[in-house]
């Protein structure tokens, strides 16, 4: 057996030294089974997924993304269940929406769905037969489609959605309730139950499952995947990387990987061996942060020309993103308040007002994502008025990294131009 079948981040599961944290495996089961929305959150590479892997095996999962409108969830299951949607202009100027099948699976799941909601086709039985006026607006029809595959729809990284998105798609998640269809939601969010907070109604149809780890379960971790590689792990080792990892899982797996890699252990061997000096660990740390280097160079780099496209904000914009990202791991992890913010920045600069801070937070995200929409790092929650570490890599990177951040030569500029602290 090889270390990195035991250790290491991976989209699959890894079974030899998966841990099921306080039964939470169990729990998912359980409410999976009742007719609830479930909502999972915990920080980026905590095992979110894992866990809902382990539970759902032929999911319909859809990946949010930052730039895109929530209601192409809908478009992106459908699109799994071999199910086109089309949007045409007619001579009359009108748009006539159509889901078209794109194989027999899903002629078969638009036959069964329309005969159960008393809807006729276009002429024709080919695979290709259209069902007009029905698209991902008609949520009836979507959320019979869905249970007629009778897969379970996910949504995953449901914080890249925008704050609007967030909202819309909760009070979509109350009317797919009503409709009998039960979704599973995945994302990053510091307090508990957010999917209450952005839509009221949902009170009782929807329940939060929180994947937080302790040294002690991280450690359960360690103990399982050497035990499979017949090897141990020191107290002091154990000590180390459980300290390094930030209450994370998925840093811990790559940790160790790396950690077993710098003691020459690639395989199982036929005598027991033990890992016994943190060295090994230091040295993973930093092949850990020096492989993240350009991560976090493309994330400086976007942040900074997005603050220098804020014409009369660019002071404030800096400001900010220097005092977040100068705060202690714990505050980031906890979830640091917008007030403290306040208090740190204007130490810095005393013109800063606390409602011009406050709103270029909430466009703070915007200037981390790329192209793709993907790359948050830093998210800030509106209604609780707090800014979270996303991906917790980076306290490891910050810790070991010698990378310039480019906040001072950003303030410098914009003090020259006399401060340009304006929200914009």
């Amino acid at each position: 057996m090889k270390s990195d079948q035991v250790f290491g981040i991976a989209p699959e599961v890894r079974e030899y030294s998966y841990v099921d944290r306080g039964n939470l495996d169990q729990t998912l089961e359980t409410f999976l089974s009742r007719t609830v929305h479930v909502a999972i959150r915990g920080p980026s590479k905590s095992g979110k997924s894992w866990l809902r892997k382990k539970a759902l095996a032929n999911a319909i999962t859809v990946q949010c993304r930052h730039n895109k409108p929530f209601t192409d969830i809908y478009v992106d299951a459908l699109s799994q269940l071999n199910i086109r949607t089309e949007v045409k202009k007619t001579e009359q100027g009108v748009f006539k929406a159509t889901l078209t099948a794109t194989g027999e699976a899903g002629a078969y799941l638009l036959a069964k769905a329309s005969v159960a909601a008393g809807v006729a086709k276009e002429s024709g039985s080919s695979t290709d037969s259209k069902f007009v006026g029905h698209d991902v607006t008609d949520l009836r029809f979507v959320a019979d489609l869905i249970k007629t595959s009778e897969r379970r729809l996910v949504i995953e990284d449901f914080h890249y959605m925008t704050v609007e998105d967030r909202r819309g798609f909760a009070f979509d998640l109350k009317a797919l309730w009503d409709y009998g269809l039960f979704a599973v939601v995945v994302g990053i969010w510091s307090e508990s139950n957010l999917l209450l907070h952005l839509n009221p109604d949902l009170t009782g149809r929807v329940h939060e499952i929180a994947v937080d780890w302790v040294k002690e379960d991280l450690k359960q971790i360690l103990s399982k995947g050497g035990a499979s590689l017949n090897l141990d792990f020191s107290d002091e080792v154990q000590e180390k990387l459980a300290s390094l990892a930030y209450s994370n899982a998925g840093i811990l797996q790559q940790l160790a990987l790396f950690t077993l890699d710098d003691a020459k252990i690639h395989e199982k061997g036929f005598f027991r061996q033990k890992v016994g000096d943190t060295k090994h660990v230091e040295a993973a740390a930093m092949l850990y942060a020096d492989q993240l280097n350009p991560v976090y160079q493309q994330f400086a780099k976007r942040v900074s020309a997005g603050i220098r496209t804020r014409q009369g904000a660019t002071g404030i914009y800096a400001h900010s993103i220097a005092v977040i990202m100068e705060a202690d791991d714990s505050e980031l992890m906890r979830g640091l308040h917008a007030r403290s913010i306040f208090e740190r920045a204007v130490r810095r600069q005393s013109r800063i007002q606390f409602g011009n801070l406050k709103a270029i937070l909430e466009k703070m995200e915007s200037l981390q994502i790329d192209k793709d929409g993907r790359g948050l790092l830093i998210a800030y929650n509106a209604a609780s008025e707090e800014v979270t570490i996303v991906d917790r890599q980076l306290l490891l990177y910050r810790r070991y990294a010698t990378l310039k951040w480019p906040w001072e030569d950003l303030i410098a500029e914009a003090e020259s131009k006399g401060g340009q602290l304006e929200a914009g």
